[in-house]
């Protein structure tokens, strides 16, 4: 049975959506990232990056989440658009892997985690690209009702595993000011298989507590010695 190494930040919840979206069978093995699961040896043999989330398939082991959404869809074949959309395809997937997930992220913990140490230049560059971002995906969608093409695809599930944490990234009001976003965001979040991912994202077993021990875990630079 496929092995899904889960968390429930943005990236794994993606995976979950289109496990649940499949509806194949799978095990669920949480990797609890708040207290340092990811750095153990064990799991770095499945992701050498040592990042949530990963699956092991049969003896294979998949990374980075548009890189599992990518193997699944293939794999059985479902959620891949058009092929006349392919060149599109591609083009959204890999936006939202090099830009919407990591300039949202790093906006996120600028505030937060950043936030002590100053870095006003960081937080405008990040504050700028996370909104910019936010604008490119609202113009796009005008008059679409799905990022590719006129069909429901991982594209989708990609965006909305970042969306989802909008008001985490903007603030209050979250994607108020784009409602194009929020029209599509809400079609998707509206999906049975969407309710079901969520309740991966309750497991009890997962710390809750953003603590001393949460933030070494989650941001060793702030403690190594040397890089």
């Amino acid at each position: 049975m496929l092995r899904f190494h889960f968390h429930f930040t943005p990236n794994p919840m993606k995976v979950a959506l289109l496990l649940e979206e499949l509806g194949v069978g799978y095990e669920m093995v949480p990797l609890d990232t708040y207290k340092g699961d990811h750095h153990a040896d064990a799991f770095k043999a499945i992701n050498p990056n040592g990042k949530a989330p990963a699956i092991e398939d049969d003896g294979k082991r998949v990374f980075d989440s548009n890189a599992i959404l990518l193997y699944l869809a293939e794999k059985h074949g479902r959620f891949l658009g058009r092929p006349e959309d392919r060149g599109e395809f591609l083009s959204w997937l890999m936006w939202i892997a090099s830009g919407l997930g990591p300039f949202s992220g790093q906006w996120v913990h600028f505030q937060t985690a950043g936030a002590a140490e100053g870095g006003d230049y960081a937080k405008r560059r990040y504050r700028y690209e996370a909104h910019r971002h936010y604008r490119v995906l609202d113009d796009h969608l005008a008059g679409r009702e799905w990022i590719v093409g006129p069909d429901y695809t991982i594209v989708d599930m990609s965006g909305w595993g970042w969306v989802d944490r909008n008001v985490r990234v903007l603030g209050e009001g979250g994607i108020d000011d784009y409602p194009n976003v929020k029209r599509w965001f809400e079609s998707v979040d509206a999906r049975p298989a969407v309710a079901r991912a969520r309740e991966l994202a309750k497991a009890p077993v997962f710390k809750r507590e953003h603590d001393q021990q949460t933030v070494r875990a989650l941001f060793p630079a702030n403690f190594a010695a040397t890089p």
